[in-house]
């Protein structure tokens, strides 16, 4: 599900480094991330991570997501950008648009938005690569 690899700030490889934002959990403000997050609680605020985001069926954002990798099970109100596979699973509910190279969309999501994907995200990219391509 996560990636098992990402560098730290020295530029040393390390495993398992996956922030988890549990159930009942609230933050207000923005989030930078290194590796992984996972989503239980409600963020209030914009998502930048250089790993795979999670955000599981409980789990809220209120704010914009960028990232490399997401899986959405859960409410996103708010843009999103990831650079490769964006997947909106189960019974998810995104209000916002999208910007993904590649987007799969289970016949239970709810998305309501605008959806940019392919050679569209050219563009998206060499925004992402300050976030992303660290």
């Amino acid at each position: 599900m996560f990636n098992s690899k990402t560098k730290s700030s020295a530029g040393e490889s390390f495993t398992g480094s996956t922030t988890i934002i549990g159930a009942g959990t609230v933050i207000n403000g923005d989030i930078e991330s290194e590796g992984d997050i996972r989503i239980d609680g409600l963020l209030s605020g914009n998502l930048f991570a250089k790993s795979k985001v999670f955000i599981g069926p409980e789990g809220v954002v209120e704010g914009n997501i960028q990232g490399n990798q997401a899986d959405v099970l859960g409410k996103v109100t708010g843009q999103i950008k990831i650079k490769e596979l964006l997947q909106l699973l189960a019974k998810c509910d995104v209000q916002g648009d999208v910007f993904a190279g590649k987007l799969q969309i289970e016949p239970t999501a709810s998305f309501n938005g605008c959806c940019h994907t392919g050679a569209n995200v050219v563009e998206l990219n060499k925004e992402l690569g300050n976030v992303v391509n660290e």
